[in-house]
């Protein structure tokens, strides 16, 4: 898809100008960091800025490359070739944003290679034919690599195919920035929330699997700002997400009363 309106993203380094560089230079990107730091809405952004199409692909163990690439099928009493959303983005010269690429099945990545490498084509063993990328096309990925230490890594031969930008959570005063632009919350209860995320994120003894993302900081400000009450707005939009451990949420939600 292609952006009409500019979706709002907030710059928390050279993000901008890296993704800008390896569009000019026809290198792949990819994008590490915890869940809800901004890498998909980056993404969206720079499709945008550079007016560009968009085509997105959520990976997942059940998403094959057929379902990439193409397939045939049965129209009438015939059968016809349509393209997989890979191949299009290939053929048009989109962008092709692969999130979460290590929970793609490994055909998939197999898939890809040559489209990271010098050579830029795929090949569709279906119809026996090469496709040359055009060359607007881009590939960009992205991966949680604190999430796949428990679940699945992302193989050192496909990591080194691309150019690795790094997201973290931005500061405090950026985040209330983010907040209070999304929601239309005023700036001191977004502080609030931020902060008790903050608090939250440097709990390592609680095991938790993911922590407060600056998405679930907006969902919980946009429920208070319907005019939901603010503890039980972090309780269903910041904490709940997190764990289903009784204990630990209300050890969670201790926090958040102290705190509004």
């Amino acid at each position: 898809m292609k952006y009409n309106k500019e979706p709002f993203y907030q710059s928390i380094g050279q993000e901008i100008d890296i993704f800008e560089r390896c569009y000019a230079n026809r290198l792949p990107l990819l994008l590490k960091g915890p869940t809800g730091t901004g890498k998909s809405r980056f993404v969206e952004y720079m499709a945008y800025r550079l007016n560009k199409d968009l085509i997105t692909i959520t990976c997942h163990d059940e998403t094959s490359s057929t379902d990439l690439i193409g397939r045939y099928i049965l129209k009438g009493n015939e059968t016809s070739w349509i393209d997989g959303p890979l191949t299009m983005a290939a053929r048009s010269g989109a962008i092709i944003y692969l999130d979460e690429m290590a929970e793609a099945r490994p055909d998939i990545l197999v898939a890809i290679h040559s489209l990271t490498d010098f050579r830029r084509n795929i090949f569709i063993d279906k119809l026996g034919i090469e496709i040359q990328a055009h060359e607007d096309f881009m590939m960009v990925a992205s991966f949680n690599p604190g999430y796949q230490k428990s679940m699945k890594e992302l193989k050192p031969s496909t990591r080194q195919r691309f150019v690795a930008l790094s997201f973290q959570y931005p500061s405090a005063d950026l985040e209330t920035k983010i907040i209070q632009t999304e929601t239309g919350i005023q700036s001191p209860m977004a502080m609030k929330l931020v902060n008790i995320s903050n608090k939250i994120r440097n709990l390592h003894e609680l095991g938790l699997m993911e922590t407060v993302s600056t998405r679930l900081i907006v969902d919980a400000a946009k429920l208070i700002h319907s005019g939901m009450n603010p503890r039980l707005a972090a309780k269903v939009a910041m904490l709940e997400p997190l764990t289903d451990e009784l204990e630990t949420i209300q050890s969670l939600e201790d926090l958040v009363n102290l705190a509004l």
